[in-house]
């Protein structure tokens, strides 16, 4: 079936909107479609989105993460395999990991990296035939934020709550870091890493984070204010 940027898709249609945009200049495929001879056909329940210039997605709610090359991802360290670590990222399968894919990494100067440490990659390669592999650096070999994450906390959302709240034009995360400190890790795989002062406000974070998926903004900067007096009420 045709259908429009904005409508709701299902798999199996298809938008030359897109194939039109694509025979003048580059196109950007995202989540959710495949483009083939002739068409670009949808690969997933959802509503066909479009973000200036021409970059297009199926914006669809699930909590099963498909990998995708270039997203940065949160992962787990379940498992060392020779020169590679296993990282559970929450797909179908583990990610490999080299050793060598962080910043300064040679032969003699390993990474300190251990079974069960929370890590923030970057997707190079995924390929629904291929196995997925991670890197901790960016194009340039710099690891920028990329890396083990220490202490803190790490929680599991839907991947449409990530892409939520990743929305320049959301009000959360504003919001929140108007209100008290804190670092945020978001990983386009459905996880979370959060890390403030004390327990207390991580946990606070972790809850407005969570409260966010179903509300407007206006909805969303009233519960952070209101966080906030709780906190600041208990503590006095």
């Amino acid at each position: 079936m045709k259908v429009k940027i904005g409508d709701v898709v299902l798999p199996g249609d298809y938008c030359d909107e897109i194939t039109a945009v694509g025979v003048k200049s580059k196109v950007v495929l995202g989540p959710g479609l495949r483009k083939e001879v002739d068409h670009v056909y949808i690969m997933k329940a959802g509503v066909l989105r479009k973000r200036n210039p021409n970059t297009f997605w199926v914006d669809s709610y699930q909590k099963r993460y498909v990998p995708s090359r270039s997203e940065n991802v949160i992962g787990i360290v379940v498992q060392k395999a020779g020169d590679l670590y296993r990282v559970d990222i929450g797909g179908s399968c583990t990610a490999a990991l080299s050793y060598l894919s962080f910043e300064g990494a040679t032969k003699k100067n390993r990474p300190e990296v251990q079974i069960g440490d929370v890590i923030y990659a970057k997707m190079l390669v995924a390929s629904k035939d291929m196995e997925p592999e991670l890197v901790c650096v960016d194009s340039h070999g710099r690891k920028g934020r990329l890396g083990v994450l220490n202490d803190g906390f790490v929680f599991k959302c839907s991947l449409n709550l990530i892409r939520k709240i990743l929305n320049p034009i959301c009000p959360l995360l504003e919001s929140l870091k108007n209100e008290w400190p804190f670092e945020l890790a978001a990983g386009m795989n459905g996880r979370i890493w959060i890390k403030a002062n004390t327990m207390r406000e991580t946990i606070a974070v972790g809850n407005a984070i969570l409260g966010a998926e179903y509300l407007s903004d206006d909805e969303i900067k009233t519960m952070c204010t209101n966080i906030a007096s709780i906190l600041a009420g208990h503590v006095s």
